[in-house]
């Protein structure tokens, strides 16, 4: 066996020893704003419903923002900080800036519960709920939210460099969610929020110019849409910001159909195509046939892992963590 077969068996030792380490049983509770402010979910509900039906693609935008925060000091609503005198957020962070819209839907959500329930619900909580809601808003599973996570007094603009890129190959992907505590089938199950959103041209086109003829099937649709991507993407320069859905099947609806494009290696960006290309990716390839031909099967383990990503906490929170009055600033 080589060094890099040794390599990805002893990542998949770690991935089964340390599953629990980061993702772990914080104290959360499906009931904890049960008496301090019963009407949360309803409320984050109705204005995700208004969100994701004035653009589909806000659902996309509030399910990254998740993503994003509870991979940089656990989901305590550090991502939706701005830069200020006495704190570096985490917007400016390069894996994060161009990257990450959606805060205007959150402040708009906290700003309703403040008139509702002032002091009681977390920033962290709202994102949490908001991006459970924004997945179920354009067709995908429901799953029950655990809460009572507290806001971070502080934002991790150098470990934002530890979230995984689409330039990222499959053993680089495999270690930056064992870090959090995440298995290979989460990793994969989670890739599957691509079924949902856009990618910027700066995060395709080293693909598309690359192996992207090598992967695809040779036929006149997909050689029609690789066209079509470098159109639109240049190879050298300029509209960095133009971007392309990562499903062009089904880009507003929350399905399977991601799975079904990696099978014809459409994959957009380098990561996606990974997971059923590399020739180190056994199991990944394994767990990518097994959503393209089962969407309950992708939607039942969807769910689960965006549970046990959701527990990702910050344990300094629950020692020096606030309810922010303001999503964007510590309170003062």
């Amino acid at each position: 066996m080589g060094s890099v077969q040794w390599t990805l068996l002893l990542l998949m030792v770690v991935s089964i020893c340390n599953v629990h380490v980061r993702a772990s049983d914080p104290p959360l509770t499906l009931d904890y704003y049960k008496k301090t402010c019963p009407t949360v979910l309803e409320l984050v509900r109705k204005e995700m419903e208004c969100a994701v039906l004035s653009d589909p693609r806000n659902a996309a935008l509030i399910l990254r923002l998740h993503f994003h925060d509870c991979f940089v000091q656990g989901c305590d609503g550090s991502v939706l900080l701005d830069d200020t005198i006495d704190l570096q957020g985490e917007k400016e962070a390069p894996n994060n800036k161009n990257a990450l819209k959606g805060f205007r839907i959150i402040d708009k959500i906290k700003n309703l519960l403040e008139s509702e329930c002032p002091g009681i619900v977390s920033c962290a909580d709202i994102l949490t709920v908001a991006a459970r809601d924004a997945v179920l808003l354009v067709g995908g599973p429901y799953w029950d939210v655990p809460l009572g996570r507290k806001d971070s007094k502080t934002a991790g603009y150098e470990l934002s460099s530890t979230l995984p890129t689409a330039a990222d190959g499959l053993l680089s992907i495999i270690s930056k969610f064992m870090e959090q505590g995440l298995s290979v089938t989460d990793m994969v199950a989670l890739s599957g929020a691509h079924t949902i959103g856009m990618a910027r041209c700066v995060n395709f086109r080293d693909r598309i110019y690359g192996d992207y003829a090598l992967t695809s099937e040779v036929n006149p649709i997909s050689e029609a849409y690789l066209q079509n991507l470098r159109s639109s993407c240049p190879p050298a320069g300029g509209e960095d910001n133009r971007e392309s859905a990562m499903d062009y099947v089904t880009p507003e609806l929350f399905d399977n159909s991601y799975f079904q494009i990696l099978l014809r290696g459409q994959g957009l960006i380098n990561s996606d195509q990974e997971l059923y290309s590399s020739i180190l990716g056994i199991e990944t390839k394994r767990l990518v046939q097994n959503y393209a031909e089962n969407p309950p099967a992708f939607f039942e383990q969807f769910s689960e892992s965006m549970v046990k990503m959701g527990n990702i906490t910050n344990p300094e929170t629950y020692v020096d963590g606030e309810v922010r009055r303001n999503c964007r600033f510590v309170n003062t």
